[in-house]
């Protein structure tokens, strides 16, 4: 008899690098692809729509100002064209480091060699970074703050401007975090914050990748919206990353150069690194999230009862509010405005008076179930009309809140020096403030996504909801916390009333 050796350790980071390096191949091959201007162009029931924010997937960061904040990107007057950067920079245990993914003659790294580098990060960057030297964290500074500080970081050490031109400039980065989120809830939450250490809340794009593999995107909002997210996100999961790689001709190349940013910081910048560490985990603490998950509910199900998916979820969310809070609420919901030419969206306000007659019969306790058959009917026929209009343009709330804006900023200059007093009405006041934030990414590759509350009483719904499930993300600030619970216990209640009237009615 033989005995057999030891068993090999299994490597715990085998599946980070993996699905790093696949995610990593994947986006290069996308932006090629938007280089070449090779990708079809995107429509919508046969409209076509704007590709406009595609310029901003790559190589943008949000650059903090001390009046108003600006955008570093390729295709501006100072950076004509695409990105020719090659490399990305990645963050582990709050280190950042530089890897070329693409070779010097324009060829993009294959996996393995992407691996190799990756795996270079994880020995280089095993000791977690000490105490204020992860510059990510300023990233959460209040704007003007941030911008102080940016040029105080600038001035500290001539080796700095360098360092942040590479932050800035890299195509994307990727976060690896020493973290295998113990359920959907904890990966929710690490995705919408983690570790600020671990970030740079100012890139585009951040793709963060857990111990375990699984992985995530966080976005930054001011030039990126979730239709071209949704588009990204599903080009990178739609195609295995073997053939992804094969297809941006990658070949190998050894090992990616690798250089750690290693930023020149004085004894206040430090300081100032840690005060900003310590407020964004306060900040995170006083946030209260949840996650939803309905597996029996989706669009299939709303359109077996004739009713549009959205119209359904939204008339559930109104009557949740009510019952949880005792009170409809001003709502917002975003609606993509890409027919039209560098279209963002437009914000729908979702409590119409049909949908307050809606409520008002569900509350009722003698109501009859025709008359709530027809509510909900008229409810969601107003909803889906007031929904064209927003996507066609014909609703004005963004229009008017920039002009807002551009009176605050620029009202001295305009000689408009007092704020109009339509700002000043209840209406405009109302309007505005929101019980309710609403959003949807309907896609087969995501589980879940979210985005912070927009108020002190404000739930932030963030949902998707495809044919054969509806899961949603909330949060809300803590002192707030059981209302937005009891709003989720609600909305359960709530997707099962609709649902067993309308069944009555189709029998």
């Amino acid at each position: 008899p033989h005995s057999a050796g030891p068993h090999p350790t299994p490597d715990p980071h085998a599946p980070q690098i993996r699905r790093a390096a696949g995610l990593i191949a994947a986006a290069v091959h996308y932006k090629r692809q938007l280089d070449e201007e090779s990708l079809p162009p995107v429509t919508q029931r046969g409209q076509a729509l704007t590709m406009e924010q595609n310029k901003y997937l790559f190589s943008t960061t949000r650059i903090p100002g001390e009046v108003q904040d600006s955008v570093r990107s390729p295709y501006s007057p100072s950076w004509p064209g695409p990105s020719g950067a090659r490399h990305i920079v990645v963050l582990f245990h709050g280190r950042m480091f530089r890897l070329e993914v693409i070779g010097p003659d324009a060829v993009p790294h294959s996996l393995e060699d992407l691996e190799s580098g990756l795996r270079a990060v994880l020995k280089s960057g095993a000791e977690p970074a000490g105490p204020g030297a992860s510059v990510g964290h300023l990233t959460t500074m209040a704007r003007a703050e941030w911008a102080a500080t940016r040029q105080s970081l600038l001035d500290c050490h001539p080796r700095n401007a360098d360092l942040l031109d590479d932050v800035e400039t890299s195509l994307f980065h990727l976060c690896l975090d020493d973290l295998a989120p113990t359920g959907e809830l904890e990966a929710c939450d690490a995705l919408l914050h983690g570790d600020s250490g671990n970030r740079w809340f100012d890139k585009a794009v951040s793709l963060v990748v857990f111990r375990d593999g699984r992985a995530g995107i966080n976005v930054e909002h001011c030039e990126l919206d979730g239709t071209t997210i949704l588009s990204f996100t599903d080009a990178l999961l739609g195609t295995p990353a073997e053939e992804q790689s094969r297809l941006s001709g990658a070949a190998g190349q050894g090992q990616p150069a690798l250089i750690e940013l290693e930023f020149g910081l004085s004894d206040d910048l430090r300081t100032q690194v840690v005060d900003a560490a310590r407020a964004f985990a306060q900040y995170a603490d006083a946030t209260a999230t949840t996650a939803v998950a309905l597996d029996d509910f989706g669009t299939s199900d709303a359109k077996a009862l004739g009713v549009s998916p959205d119209a359904f979820v939204q008339l559930a969310y109104q009557l949740a509010h009510q019952r949880a809070k005792g009170r409809l609420g001003a709502t917002y919901e975003s609606i993509a405005t890409r027919e039209w030419r560098r279209g963002r969206t437009e914000a729908m306000r979702v409590v119409t008076p049909e949908i307050v007659e809606f409520v008002r019969t569900f509350q009722d306790p003698s109501g009859d179930p025709a008359d709530r058959r027809a509510a909900v009917r008229a409810a969601a026929a107003a909803h889906v009309a007031r929904a064209k209009e927003c996507k066609a343009g014909r609703a004005p709330e963004q229009h008017l809140w920039e002009l807002q804006l551009i009176q605050k900023r620029r009202g001295a200059e305009l000689g408009v020096t007092e704020e109009p007093s339509l700002f000043r009405t209840p209406g405009w006041t109302t309007m505005r403030d929101d019980y309710l934030s609403t959003s949807s990414a309907p896609s087969t590759h995501i589980q879940y996504f979210g985005f912070g509350s927009t108020s002190s009483r404000c739930i932030g719904v963030a949902y998707v909801l495809l044919p054969d499930r509806f899961h949603l993300y909330l949060s809300t600030p803590e002192p707030v916390a059981g209302q937005m619970r009891a709003f989720a216990a609600e909305l359960r209640t709530a997707v099962g009333e609709l649902r067993e009237l309308l069944a009555d009615e189709e029998r």
